[in-house]
């Protein structure tokens, strides 16, 4: 996932963005409050994780603006403020989950999951066709059309093309593709995404005779039609 850190304290900041990428996540890190801010409306994240107290404008700032002008980006917040009136003054602000420190990255890592997949959830009010250049995905329907030619593509197949139109334009690597896709938040070492990735572009690139799935080498995949 596309992650935003929100973390003025260097010691855990550091912890934090390390451990994040190592699980196959992609963080960007700001000790500023006000760069988050435009980082956060300006580009796209599935999870932003905000510290309650930052010096320039703090997270609960961050997330007010933030929901004032609609960015409903999963927010969790990370603080060192244990009180209850602290907790559901975030909530009621528009935060999803809190976790007060200190932490265990283990606790961190499974409600940024958590976060994660209930961004991907569409919800009713969403729209429920997908669309990137000519290529169409109708989540309701479990159909895909090209050039408004079908295209038939298995469960698996059509949950890899919905993560990669999802975030078009940005590198999926490989751990996030295995957490989205098959719900594994660890590397079995096979070759199962690779599969998968080669299988998808036969159907969609191949009989149309372009490209639209870039291998990004050492890093992951680019969906960019």
């Amino acid at each position: 996932m596309h992650v935003l850190l929100l973390e003025d304290d260097g010691e855990i900041g550091g912890w934090v963005r390390d451990g994040l990428t190592r699980s196959g996540h992609v963080v960007d890190w700001f000790t500023s409050g006000r760069e988050a801010l435009i980082a956060a409306t300006t580009s796209d994240y599935e999870v932003l994780i905000l510290d309650r107290m930052t010096p320039d404008l703090d997270g609960l700032g961050v997330l007010k603006t933030l929901r004032a002008t609609e960015v409903m980006t999963p927010v969790l917040f990370l603080t060192a403020l244990g009180e209850v009136e602290d907790r559901v003054e975030g909530l009621e602000a528009g935060a999803d989950d809190y976790l007060s420190k200190p932490f265990a990255f283990s606790e961190l890592e499974a409600r940024v999951a958590a976060l994660g997949r209930r961004a991907l959830r569409p919800s009713a009010a969403e729209a429920t066709v997908l669309s990137c250049g000519d290529i169409k995905l109708d989540l309701l329907k479990q159909n895909c059309t090209r050039r408004g030619e079908p295209v038939d593509l298995n469960t698996k197949e059509f949950r890899l093309l919905e993560a990669f139109m999802r975030s078009k334009g940005r590198v999926l690597t490989r751990n996030m593709l295995l957490e989205r896709v098959w719900g594994l938040n660890f590397d079995p070492t096979t070759s199962v995404v690779e599969t998968h990735v080669s299988r998808l572009r036969g159907k969609i690139e191949k009989p149309f005779g372009d490209t639209v799935i870039r291998t990004i080498r050492g890093a992951g995949y680019v969906f960019d039609p």
